[in-house]
């Protein structure tokens, strides 16, 4: 049978994938090889009302984990699994029915920034593949995202976190407003009063601004790349300063402000452990806080305009939920007839 109404945030994102993903189809789009959806269809019509433009950015590989690891395994008519497909459709329309936002782009890793890896090459060297259960889903949910109107990018040889983090800051010298759907910190450095951040872990489903930031850090978000620094991150194999957890990270950043502003001052520090650490630890600092800040400067990539809502092409979403036994979802087209019911084991 189908998968029930769901929880929208998932147990855990496990390992994200990282690579071009097999079975993707990668073309030339102006310079480094790129995956870029053309979107085709009208934009959605909008009132006087609700002119001024919100770009929903979404963390494409973090949703697609999250949908994977929430639904027990779900299964096509034709017995492939359809389990993340699924859980992402429903998140994604949960999103956009909550924002309502004009613009929205779906961004997808595919590879790791060369700079990072000469700074550390161990950089995200610790993560487990992805799932074959889940690579063979990527395709269904490109091709739904097309189906559905929503823009997505994928460049080969670059991070999502670093095309999000542009789109980000051209929306905002736009005069846009923008937010932001992950759960990774790293994205916590961009909020200001123009960008949120939606948080799947937060079941509030409120949009999170500085005073947020400051609660999950103890830091303002101009602060976080050196929090990061100081703290490290696991996930990413970015070791911090030994002995420096978050909440040492964040008194040292109240006091001092700044990695830049304390470290001609540590021998003031009268703890001798966290003295000895931060003086031998200027190298790994300054090569963090590279590592962990995002590039918001990527050149290329569709123009903001193209990003607008399009109208769903109705006939191949039909299509589609036949095609994956989303009977519930061919309903809520107007129609469910014909369609054998997936999986659910």
């Amino acid at each position: 049978m189908e998968a029930p109404p769901m929880e929208e945030r998932g147990k855990g994102m496990g390992g994200r994938g990282i690579g071009p993903r097999r079975g993707s189809i990668v073309t030339r789009a102006g310079g480094p090889r790129a995956r870029i959806r053309a979107w085709r269809g009208k934009p959605r019509s909008r009132s006087l009302r609700s002119m001024s433009n919100r770009l929903l950015l979404v963390d494409g590989h973090a949703y697609a984990y999250r949908a994977f690891y929430a639904i027990r395994s779900l299964n096509a008519p034709d017995g492939s699994p359809t389990n993340a497909v699924f859980g992402f459709v429903k998140m994604l329309q949960k999103m956009e029915a909550s924002l309502k936002p004009t613009h929205r782009l779906v961004l997808w890793d595919a590879g790791l920034a060369e700079e990072r890896l000469a700074a550390l090459p161990g950089y995200k060297a610790d993560r487990p593949p992805t799932p074959d259960d889940l690579v063979s889903q990527f395709p269904r949910m490109e091709a739904w995202l097309d189906a559905a109107g929503w823009a997505q990018l994928q460049i080969e040889g670059t991070e999502a976190d670093d095309w999000i983090g542009t789109y980000a800051k051209r929306s905002s010298a736009a005069g846009w407003s923008t937010v932001i759907a992950s759960s990774d910190k790293d994205f916590l450095q961009l909020v200001d009063e123009r960008v949120g951040i939606l948080n799947p872990n937060d079941k509030t489903e409120r949009i999170w601004g500085a005073a947020d930031v400051e609660a999950k850090t103890g830091v303002q978000p101009a602060q976080v790349v050196d929090w990061l620094a100081l703290v490290g991150d696991a996930v990413d194999a970015i070791p911090g300063v030994s002995g420096v957890g978050p909440k040492t990270a964040a008194d040292l950043l109240k006091r001092y402000g700044s990695i830049d502003a304390l470290l001609p001052r540590v021998p003031e520090i009268k703890a001798d452990r966290l003295r000895t650490e931060l003086m031998a630890a200027t190298d790994l600092l300054r090569r963090n806080q590279g590592m962990v800040r995002l590039n918001c400067g990527l050149e290329g990539g569709p123009v903001l305009e193209s990003l607008a809502s399009r109208d769903p092409d109705t006939a191949k979403l039909r299509e589609l939920y036949r095609t994956f036994g989303f009977k519930s979802l061919h309903a809520e087209l107007g129609g469910d007839a014909g369609v054998v019911q997936g999986e659910l084991l």
